[in-house]
This record gives structure tokens, sequence and C-alpha cells, in this order.
């Protein structure tokens, strides 16, 4: 794990976040990305991103895929395994689901981060039993786990320490969201 620096949690008096991936590095590999699933020649593109943790990277993402020169159609699903916790509880769960059409579509599922692979191994068989075309894979982190599914992501940006991670649109408890980086909480 790269040591990027340290910053102080808000109201944390005790916690600091440690900075594992920085905004400039996230935002170069995002770029490596979009150029990769461009020159996958995914035509009729349909970007599944998985909420609540893949918003921003999903977003950047999308902007990302624009500049390469794709203009995919974009949708949301919302899968739960977490809730509150900074476990897995074992079971996903449809929280909201895709509006658009996937039969004969190319599909790019985008996660924040892949660990048991049960949220993205969910969505994969989902989308592919409505009969997607092609299906593609991207996340954000890969972490070294133990995986409760047998997945592998298509395209990573990172393969993140294992450690409970923060920002760039993941959470504990609905709070770190907003971080423009990936950090780790450390105590002082």
């Amino acid at each position: 794990m790269e040591d990027c620096g340290h910053k102080a949690v808000p109201g944390g008096a005790d916690m600091q976040l440690e900075v594992v991936f920085t905004a400039e590095q996230i935002g170069e590999r995002i770029e490596e990305l979009a150029q990769e699933v461009a020159k996958a020649g995914l035509d009729n593109l349909l970007v599944a991103a998985i909420l609540k943790g893949s918003f921003i990277f999903a977003a950047d993402l999308i902007r990302a895929l624009h500049g390469a020169g794709l203009a995919p159609e974009v949708d949301f699903i919302s899968l739960a395994s977490y809730r509150k916790s900074t476990t897995s509880s074992g079971a996903v769960e449809i929280l909201r689901d895709l509006e658009s059409e996937v039969r004969g579509r190319n599909v790019l599922i985008i996660d924040d981060i892949l660990e048991s692979g049960r949220t993205l191994a969910f969505a994969k068989d989902l989308i592919s039993a409505r009969g997607a075309s092609k299906i593609m894979t991207c996340v954000l982190l890969d972490k070294p786990v133990p995986r409760a599914a047998d997945i592998e992501a298509d395209l990573v940006a990172f393969r993140c320490p294992d450690v409970f991670v923060v920002g760039y649109g993941m959470d504990l408890g609905h709070k770190f969201r907003e971080l423009p980086f990936v950090g780790h909480l450390v105590e002082q």
C-alpha cells in the first residue's frame, strides 16, 4: 500500500484516513480503462452501474468512455449485501432493478470493489439470464481475499490491500462517500 499521506477524519478525534489511492492515480487509471473498453469493440453498449458504491467511479468512467469515442446507454442497479456493516451478509438483494432491456445488448457492469464476489456474480448472472450478448465487468478495486463466488473482473483499476476502504463512493455507514480518494481508516 502506497502511503500517500494522512487526512484528519471530521469528528473522529482518534481516527485518521490513510490515503491508499490518490485522486490523481484514480483519474489516470480511469482514462486507461476507458481506452481498454473502447478497444473491446462493444457496440450497442449498456453500462450498468451497481449502486451505491460505484456511483462516482461509474460517472468518471462514463465520461472517460465518451472521451474515448463511445456513447453508451447508462442504467443503474442497486444491490445490497453490506448495509451498515463492514462485512457482507452473504445474501444479495435487489433494491432497485435496471430499467433498460439487456437482451441482445453488450453490457459493461461497473462495481466499486470485488471482495467476496457475491454482488458482481449476482449482477452478471442476472444480466446473463436476461439475454445479454456479451458481459464485461469492471471494478475500481480488487481485494485479494478468498471469494465466496467464482468470479474475476475483466477490468480492474487497482489491486487493493486487504483493509477496509472508504472514499470515492465507498462508505462506512453512509459516511465518506464524498472523498476524492480511496482511504483506509486508522487509529491514531
